[in-house]
């Protein structure tokens, strides 16, 4: 159930959540359950997540959609931070790579291997300052790879 993998990250991010980031909730209920690596998935959502709430430094909303999409689910996690600058936009999964002074730099790398790699799917951005967009395709069938 990708809807509970979405509210336990919010929950065990919870803490910073509370310094002032609202959380608007789009959710498909009709989403069928995936079968997928559970555990995994929260990963994902957990680096997507945590990097939305560092982006917009702790203040502003985090938006997250799930919909259906043919023989996909589509899982959109957006925040209205700064935006991620265009000419970096291209390097974001790579490993190693980061933004952030601290940091592995392999936060959106595991997310992409966990995704593409384990699941088949896809995961994309698109960002312009006040609209970062990071959307997750997972296969509904996972042996029907999308």
């Amino acid at each position: 159930d990708v809807h509970a993998g979405l509210e336990s990250t919010l929950t065990i991010l919870g803490y910073k959540l509370k310094s002032g980031v609202s959380i608007l909730r789009d959710y498909d209920r009709s989403l069928p359950p995936l079968s997928a690596y559970g555990s995994e998935l929260n990963q994902v959502w957990t680096n997507l997540i945590d990097n939305a709430i560092d982006a917009m430094g702790g203040q502003g909303q985090l938006s997250i959609r799930t919909a259906q999409d043919g023989a996909s689910a589509q899982i959109e996690i957006a925040d209205n931070g700064p935006g991620i600058p265009s000419e970096i936009q291209s390097r974001i999964f790579e490993p190693f790579f980061t933004t952030k002074g601290a940091g592995s730099g392999l936060g959106l790398d595991i997310a992409y291997r966990i995704v593409v790699g384990r699941h088949h799917g896809a995961i994309s951005v698109s960002s312009e300052p006040g609209n970062t967009r990071f959307q997750v395709r997972l296969p509904l069938d996972p042996n029907h790879h999308s």
